[in-house]
């Protein structure tokens, strides 16, 4: 089995990790009321999706 012949130095090493980084969360808001939601899901403040009625809420639900 191959052995590297050199140690790979701190720079090298990370320069190769350089891609393994977390992306934060992409975020959408509503089109109805304006929560910070995940895309292409449900708002579950509303219950729009697209401007459209998707989940019907009672109006203590939304106060909440």
């Amino acid at each position: 089995m191959a052995v590297p012949f050199r140690r790979t130095s701190k720079t090298k090493k990370n320069m190769r990790r350089s891609h393994y980084k977390l992306t934060p969360n992409e975020m959408t808001k509503c089109s109805n009321c304006g929560e910070v939601i995940k895309p292409h899901r449900v708002c579950p403040k509303c219950g729009y999706y697209k401007g459209n009625s998707v989940i019907e809420k009672n109006e203590e639900e939304k106060s909440e």
